[in-house]
């Protein structure tokens, strides 16, 4: 029998949807110092790290037990949104109490380039069928489809992008290029898309 470190991720939700606790611990054990380092990119500070690290498994566990997983072969990428998504909510809700300032943060999260940026694959992403390119982007190879995820769909900056995957952020930058080069030679093979991606 397989020990659980050598199985892949969705085979150990699998396991811990059907009630074995130690497929969870492998999951939290294995993404456990990814997640933290992301996190801490993030949020800049320990204390809401350790909040924001906890929160996201329990989220995460929660959400496999009611069945809501369904970031199939992305585990961590799937990991690393319910991150992000909590860090903006809290964020958004304490800007909202007026009970931080700007004085008070080392950054905007909320003024990054990432999120206010609006270049031409952005346009491409927000104007065509969601059918259309959700097609494309499944004929890319794994690396650069989980890149147009996290980037275009997830709104994360190529800083976060390198954390989130443990590369350099030139490395991002090369996938997401080569990604953006075969879409556009897929949506031309494909005759989809009424647009050339530049």
């Amino acid at each position: 029998m397989n020990k659980l470190h050598q199985i892949q991720d969705e085979q150990l939700v699998e396991l811990f949807i059907k009630g074995s606790n130690g497929a969870v611990s492998e999951l939290l054990f294995r993404h456990k110092d990814r997640l933290y380092r992301y996190v801490f990119s993030l949020v800049h500070s320990k204390e809401l790290t350790e909040d924001f690290f906890q929160d996201t498994f329990i989220k995460a566990i929660t959400m496999i037990k009611q069945g809501k997983y369904s970031h199939q072969g992305f585990f961590f990428t799937w990991l690393s949104t319910i991150a992000h998504n909590l860090v903006i909510d809290y964020f958004r809700k304490v800007k909202n109490e007026n009970a931080i300032s700007h004085d008070e943060v080392e950054y905007d999260l909320f003024s990054s380039v990432a999120l206010a940026e609006i270049n031409v694959q952005d346009s491409i992403i927000q104007k065509n069928t969601n059918e259309e390119i959700a097609y494309l982007v499944s004929l890319l190879p794994d690396d650069q489809k989980e890149i147009i995820d996290l980037r275009f769909f997830q709104d994360l900056s190529f800083k976060e992008i390198a954390v989130t995957l443990n590369v350099s952020i030139n490395t991002a930058l090369g996938r997401i290029r080569y990604a953006i080069l075969n879409l556009r030679k897929l949506a031309k093979t494909h005759q989809l898309l009424d647009y050339q991606l530049q």
